[in-house]
């Protein structure tokens, strides 16, 4: 089984329970699937789970270099440079990002509205890029655009190999071939 979730801001990515704070389990109610791979508490978008071990793995394991897209609304606009700099790997404290997939979009269509709005400041504008990593490290797009001086406002993860998150709604979920989207 393989499922497809659109994961709301601040869910977490656990089905056990968390006092105050919603979880999987609040949304999902189907026995045995786990989340292959994460999906932090403050990010939104597409989260794939299955009751299939070795598929799990393949979703979530870096060696496997299954591409996945993101969304991330950026504070201020990001110039050539700092694309550039996104797509040949950047230098993080801890590890050195593999070449990645960067570019300026305008703001996804049908994109839903967050609960909470980011925030807003009328001098500073934001845009959004498009990053497509094939390795994942722990708050990686985010350190990644705030190395490059364009700190992550929102982070939408669009999809996770040919699944993708749209045509869910908010909280919504479908069970997808666990044999087609690879």
């Amino acid at each position: 089984m393989l499922i497809a979730f659109n994961k709301p801001f601040g869910v977490i990515c656990k089905f056990s329970p968390e006092p105050g704070k919603p979880t999987l389990a609040d949304f999902i109610d189907v026995p045995n699937v786990y989340a292959a791979g994460r999906l932090d508490t403050d990010s939104e978008g597409l989260l794939l789970l299955t009751d299939d071990g070795p598929l799990q793995t393949r979703i979530a394991e870096p060696s496997h270099k299954l591409p996945k897209v993101y969304w991330a609304q950026v504070e201020g606009v990001p110039t050539e440079a700092a694309v550039v700099a996104l797509r040949n790997g950047v230098s993080l404290s801890d590890f050195n990002t593999q070449p990645a997939g960067a570019k300026l979009i305008d703001e996804p269509v049908n994109l839903w509205p967050r609960d909470p709005p980011i925030r807003y400041r009328a001098k500073i504008p934001t845009a959004w890029l498009e990053i497509t990593l094939r390795e994942g490290k722990n708050r990686q797009v985010r350190r990644m655009t705030a190395k490059v001086g364009f700190p992550t406002l929102r982070l939408v993860r669009a999809s996770i190999g040919n699944v993708s998150v749209g045509g869910l709604t908010l909280g919504s979920w479908r069970e997808i071939d666990p044999a087609s989207p690879w």
